[in-house]
């Protein structure tokens, strides 16, 4: 079982984005306000928290949401989870579509750091049934 640490969100693709209290998950889509959201397979990214952790320890100065993730998760290993994984807190279910994603230009962490995790480490979600996410949630792999 994990716990649901961030939940973060941008109104433009390619920045950084910002924490909220609580998002709307919709089926099918992503997050309502989310510019990431669409009906394709990476509708909610997700990055492990412990990750993120690691990344701060060598040196970087990142905040929630800066790789680009919608849900900062402690307590569960995305990134070896296989495909088609679902995953859930309270009503919402999520799916496990894509691990990684093709950095087609360096961001800013990796011009900082000379390396950056999204890119190996973030997996990506479809939305199978909505609802409200917010930190302190569970999130269990079923």
């Amino acid at each position: 079982m994990g716990t649901i640490r961030a939940v973060c969100t941008s109104e433009t693709k390619g920045i950084q984005k910002s924490e909220r209290e609580r998002v709307e998950l919709r089926p099918d889509w992503g997050i309502g306000d989310d510019a990431h959201a669409g009906a394709w397979h990476r509708q909610v990214s997700l990055l492990a928290y412990e990750k993120v952790a690691d990344f701060k320890a060598r040196g970087a100065d990142v905040d929630n949401g800066a790789f680009g993730e919608n849900l900062v998760v402690e307590g569960i290993d995305l990134s070896n989870l296989p495909l088609g994984t679902r995953l859930r807190s309270g009503e919402v279910e999520l799916e496990l579509t894509q691990i990684g994603k093709e950095c087609h230009a360096r961001c800013a962490i990796y011009h900082q750091m000379g390396d950056c995790i999204m890119p190996r480490e973030g997996v990506f979600c479809r939305v199978i049934t909505g609802g409200t996410l917010a930190p302190g949630d569970p999130l269990d792999v079923i």
